[in-house]
């Protein structure tokens, strides 16, 4: 597995060259053809896909998605190869190699690199049975993307340095004078780049840049969320904007006994209240089209969202009635699911990040 460091290095300079795949690598590259399955989702959990193989590029935590390729292979037979790294770089091998993408299908963190690949028309439509497993709002409207997770955004602090009065209670906060020299923020992380997103809806361009401008002025600059998450345990900063797994993961490695930190959740209607989805959807030029319709239907079924429920990722599940029983707010009460269709690909926010100096 790659370390933060790595990982954040490849993330700035696919951001750089490539606007999170929407720029360099998109003039290049032509457009592909969306494709509907004729396969029926029962195929799935049939013989006729046993001895077959299907390669999947994934953004996802390597950890659960080894479970969950482990429990799809024992229930279908189908060998699965996995290549994993940063969504924004393995979105952007993918238009990079176009039709020839020896990829089936493709796993990402957050919906814009899945949006860029469907308005490049390269994802095929997902099996109606399958995108019907979630809710409608957490897929691609047209049908190319399934959701499968969702996490949310939230506010880690050092609780020796900030008071529960003191919490910030809009993420607009964070550009003002009172935190000045006491914010830690990771802007190469494709989990940033929704937040900005979400801004831009709410206060328009022309703000939220003068925002981003606060918050370079106000930081420091980690290369990761795990980097950062780490900071504000140590109190080298007073807080951060992170997804909540984050910190889960970090005491689950600290241990208990060292988490000096806690997560605050900005008030309801903020752009950094939100909840948005990991999604996978499968490449139009799949030659194993059955193979990989069979993995997505498994990935909203029921034995792989219990993985994910209970996995060491701390993500919430999308199928109703599986919990995340681990997390201390249920998937109701984190926020709201950012629709999809709300977050582009995400291209004016790298923008605006770009323009002020937080991305090179």
């Amino acid at each position: 597995m790659p370390t933060s460091a790595q990982r954040s290095g490849r993330k700035s300079a696919v951001l750089a060259a490539g606007a999170a795949v929407t720029s360099v690598v998109l003039a290049a590259c032509g457009s592909g053809t969306s494709k509907p399955s004729t396969v029926p989702v029962a195929a799935a959990s049939g013989t006729a896909l046993s001895g077959q193989s299907i390669t999947i590029y994934s953004g996802q935590h390597e950890q659960t998605m080894q479970a969950l390729v482990k429990g799809f292979e024992a229930k279908t037979g189908v060998k699965v190869n996995v290549r994993s790294g940063d969504e924004a770089e393995l979105a952007n091998q993918i238009l990079t190699e176009g039709k020839a993408s020896p990829a089936d299908v493709f796993v990402s963190e957050n919906p814009p690199t899945l949006t860029t690949l469907e308005e490049k028309g390269l994802l095929a439509k997902v099996d109606a049975d399958t995108l019907a497993a979630v809710p409608a709002a957490d897929s691609a409207a047209a049908g190319d993307w399934i959701g499968v997770s969702a996490r949310s955004a939230v506010f880690a602090y050092d609780t020796a340095a900030v008071p529960a009065s003191q919490l910030p209670t809009s993420v607009k906060d964070l550009a003002g004078a009172a935190w000045k020299g006491k914010l830690g923020i990771a802007p190469s992380e494709t989990d940033f780049t929704p937040i900005v997103t979400r801004m831009i809806q709410s206060v328009g361009a022309d703000a939220t840049k003068t925002w981003l401008r606060g918050l370079k002025a106000n930081g420091k600059v980690y290369d990761s969320n795990e980097d950062l998450i780490a900071a504000i345990n140590k109190g080298e900063v007073a807080g951060g904007v992170v997804d909540h797994y984050y910190w889960y993961r970090m005491r689950d490695e600290v241990g208990a006994g060292a988490v000096h930190s806690q997560l605050s959740y900005f008030a309801a209607g903020d752009p950094g209240s939100m909840v948005d989805v990991s999604g996978a959807g499968i490449l139009g030029s799949s030659k194993h089209q059955p193979a990989a319709q069979a993995f997505l239907n498994y990935l909203v079924a029921q034995p792989a969202q219990q993985i994910i429920a209970t996995s060491q990722s701390y993500e919430y599940p999308l199928l109703a009635g599986v919990a995340a029983t681990k997390l201390a707010k249920p998937l109701s009460a984190a926020g709201p699911v950012v629709p999809a269709t709300d977050l582009g690909d995400g291209k004016q926010a790298l923008s605006l990040l770009q323009s002020v100096g937080l991305l090179s």
